[in-house]
């Protein structure tokens, strides 16, 4: 598992150097059916990474958003697949605040075991395996877990604020509060800089299985309002709302 954790941070990084090839360009931007942008940095770094990925597991099928999706009658089948955003946060890609990431993670029964989230701009990458999560710059790979904090803080999104979220924060008590685009917001909660990013809006598979391995696998608890695990063996690529939290 170790080894093919690296081969898809390597995956991950040639991915990465695509989308920063258009990253200080004109970006090509197109509308999606859902009136979501897409743009050529998207569907660049979407083919590295299935052409990569299918020269290295050949029996693994992919989920990616860029991709045409599976009907469920053939995913219900599905032991393992992998499950790929290329660029999320595809918004603050064409704001170039720096704040996407290429996420990429290997589902197993409905569960996120192998995930790496990484944000190009940022030159950061954060690997999870489910049992230890890792930040790894350009002075090397360190292990992160999560932290208790006296004044926990709360992280939201940068693109996607809600009621519903303002009406939350109410409930919290004393906080802090930060924003930042994409699966970074997982990422925070994984490195102890955050304590809870409550979701409760939309969000598609993609965007949440890497990051929801690199924070379990750091010791977080991500589960919908029921609290109930997040799974990906569904027919609904829709998520639930949810909450990404530690244990006190």
């Amino acid at each position: 598992m170790a080894m093919l954790l690296d081969e898809i941070y390597s995956i991950a990084l040639e991915a990465g150097a695509a989308i920063m090839d258009r990253y200080h360009g004109q970006v090509q931007i197109e509308q999606k059916s859902d009136s979501s942008p897409v743009t050529d940095a998207d569907l660049a770094a979407n083919e590295i990474i299935v052409t990569k990925l299918k020269q290295l597991t050949p029996d693994i099928p992919i989920l990616s958003e860029e991709s045409a999706h599976t009907d469920w009658q053939e995913r219900q089948h599905w032991d393992s697949f992998w499950l790929v955003d290329p660029l999320d946060g595809t918004k603050e890609f064409i704001r170039k605040n720096g704040e996407f990431t290429v996420n990429i993670a290997l589902i197993k029964e409905g569960k996120p075991v192998l995930g790496v989230v990484y944000a190009p701009a940022l030159e950061k990458a954060w690997l999870g395996n489910g049992e230890k999560a890792w930040l790894e710059t350009k002075a090397g790979r360190e292990p992160i877990k999560v932290r208790v904090a006296t004044v926990p803080t709360i992280v939201g999104s940068r693109s996607h604020p809600s009621p519903e979220l303002a009406q939350y924060l109410e409930h919290i008590g004393e906080h802090k509060m930060t924003e930042v685009g994409s699966s970074l917001k997982f990422c925070l909660v994984a490195e102890g800089r955050a304590q809870r990013y409550p979701r409760l809006g939309h969000t598609m598979m993609w965007d949440t299985a890497a990051g929801q391995c690199v924070a379990e696998s750091a010791g977080a608890i991500v589960a919908d309002l029921d609290g109930q695990p997040l799974n990906y063996h569904r027919e609904e690529l829709l998520n639930s709302s949810f909450i990404v939290s530690i244990k006190d």
